[in-house]
């Protein structure tokens, strides 16, 4: 087999792969909230399903959010971070595989040049604020060949800050909350 066949099975194969993955988590997502449980690996496991879906969200940051109370924050927020970040991979994958199909039109190369010149600062800002455009970030990264190790580094960083700050505001919300109700 041709490395161009290989290229297209191996593409074919990744958008399989997420489109599986978000059937899955859409399905069972109510059965999430129940990873919280097993302590840090299970807000690892939150996070990671949470990001992993492409267009259904799973709204895990509340959790994240009511857990720093609980557990130390600063290891909320880790652990949840790079749950995040191996949940993106989705999107990344999903834009990997539909390199071949897409037709590189103008939109396409104003967004690889983006990438290319911005993508570190862009992934890393999309990532830190809580918002529904890091998917199509993550696809269009995935699309335009930008370097793996270098997408997670920007994701795990922006993920990893939103994911303590919101475990910390978690920690002092709730503990004020619980001030307020015992006066």
């Amino acid at each position: 087999m041709s490395k161009q066949g290989r290229g297209v099975y191996l593409r074919v194969a990744a958008l399989l792969l997420v489109a599986g993955i978000t059937v899955f988590i859409v399905v069972n997502r109510e059965q999430v909230a129940q990873f919280a449980a097993w302590g840090y690996p299970g807000i690892f496991l939150v996070a990671l399903v949470g990001s992993a879906t492409i267009i259904f969200p799973v709204p895990h940051l509340a959790l994240i959010f009511a857990l720093g109370a609980v557990f130390n924050p600063w290891c909320v927020g880790l652990a949840a971070g790079l749950g995040d970040t191996g949940g993106e991979l989705t999107g990344y994958l999903a834009g990997y595989a539909l390199d071949d199909v897409l037709e590189r039109g103008k939109l396409y190369a104003r967004f690889e040049r983006w990438m290319t010149n911005y993508g570190d600062l862009t992934l890393f800002v999309l990532a830190l604020i809580p918002n529904p455009f890091f998917d199509l970030a993550s696809i269009i990264g995935g699309l335009a060949g930008f370097p793996l190790p270098r997408f997670l580094l920007a994701t795990w960083l922006g993920k990893t800050l939103k994911a303590v700050g919101i475990a910390w505001a978690g920690y002092y919300g709730v503990s004020e909350l619980a001030q307020l109700l015992a006066e």
